[in-house]
């Protein structure tokens, strides 16, 4: 039986001793710091992406443009499984908060963590948030490029197929070409 006295030479025995409260990563803040870590992880990688589908357009490289798509669907993906892991987060910070896991924020999570685990958490989400609004950004900057690429292409076919040519719609069947009006109007009198 280990006795909870301590020892006559007033040390205490290691069997005797208290336990003391581990403090392991799997504590919510060190997930927390973890998922955000993964989830940045994750946004420099599809970061990359968009920007090498960005120089791919530009540089009207098709077979890069796809493979970038490609690449950007599977990390797309890959967000999807840190989505579901962040609801279990936020599910359990809010049972740990008393509220819904839809009320959760950053800040209710950091007041639960210590302050060291809480400022790593802060500085981790808002260089999150700057990569994804990059993203975002570059994201719609290689549609835009894309549609003028396309625009362009279309027009080209167009002009290839001539007055009596075909023309395409964007399924890749062939259209009868719309009847071509020419005008010509005097403006000497």
């Amino acid at each position: 039986m280990i006795s909870d006295r301590a020892p006559a030479n007033g040390r205490q025995s290691v069997l005797s001793a208290p336990p003391r409260p581990v403090r392991a990563a799997a504590t919510l803040g060190g997930r927390l710091n973890d998922h955000l870590e993964r989830q940045l992880a994750a946004a420099r990688r599809l970061l990359a992406c968009v920007l090498e589908q960005g120089q791919a357009i530009r540089d009207r490289a098709v077979d890069r443009t796809v493979e970038a798509a490609a690449a950007i669907r599977n990390e797309v993906a890959a967000r999807e499984r840190l989505e579901e892991e962040r609801a279990l987060l936020l599910a359990e910070a809010g049972r740990e908060l008393g509220v819904l896991p839809e009320q959760v924020t950053l800040e209710r999570i950091c007041a639960l963590l210590p302050a060291t685990e809480a400022d790593q958490a802060r500085r981790l989400s808002t260089e999150l948030r700057g990569i994804l609004a990059e993203i975002s950004r570059e994201h719609h900057t290689n549609r835009v490029l894309l549609r003028q690429e396309l625009a362009f292409l279309e027009h080209l076919l167009r002009l290839a197929a001539g007055p009596q040519g075909a023309a395409y719609r964007p399924d890749g069947d062939p259209v009868a070409p719309a009847p071509t009006v020419q005008t010509v109007i005097d403006r000497r009198a």
